[in-house]
């Protein structure tokens, strides 16, 4: 019988030691980057674009909720996305930045420019927040690239 998959890719199991602490360094920087960004960026921006608005881009207990399963889902996605990334192409500074581009565009740029084409984004906040999420997104990549490398021993 033919088999689909190549079992040497799949020697070691995903949630190794390494992995787990590189997900538990990236957690706290995750969830840094991204209250800074929110509370010092987007909120007071979302505020001064939108005054007609009542209550955008608020603080209280359910958005605080749902922004920690948005942060859980990205630290994840960044984690898992980068590890898998540079598993396959070999962990490097450029490799890391390279995976951290092609989860920006996936997750940040389609948010943002949708939000843009919905009249619920203008073009200045777009100039802030896609750049500091990009920035986010290559720490986030480095930090796995250097825990591979830190934690594997």
């Amino acid at each position: 019988m033919t088999h689909l998959a190549n079992t040497e890719t799949f020697e070691k199991p995903f949630f190794t030691r390494a992995f787990l602490l590189t997900l538990l360094v990236n957690a706290v920087w995750i969830n840094a980057s991204e209250i800074l960004r929110y509370f010092l960026f987007v909120m007071p921006m979302m505020q001064e674009a939108f005054p007609q608005v009542t209550n955008i881009a608020p603080m209280n207990l359910p958005v605080f909720m749902i922004w920690g399963i948005w942060d859980t889902i990205l630290l994840f996605a960044v984690t898992g996305f980068s590890w898998l990334y540079l598993k396959n192409f070999g962990r490097s500074i450029e490799n890391a930045l390279k995976a951290a581009t092609l989860l920006w565009l996936a997750i940040f740029v389609i948010l943002w420019l949708g939000l843009f084409n919905m009249n619920l984004a203008t073009l200045q906040i777009l100039m802030v927040a896609l750049p500091l999420a990009w920035f986010e997104l290559a720490i986030a990549a480095l930090i796995v690239n250097w825990g591979m490398i830190r934690f594997s021993k």
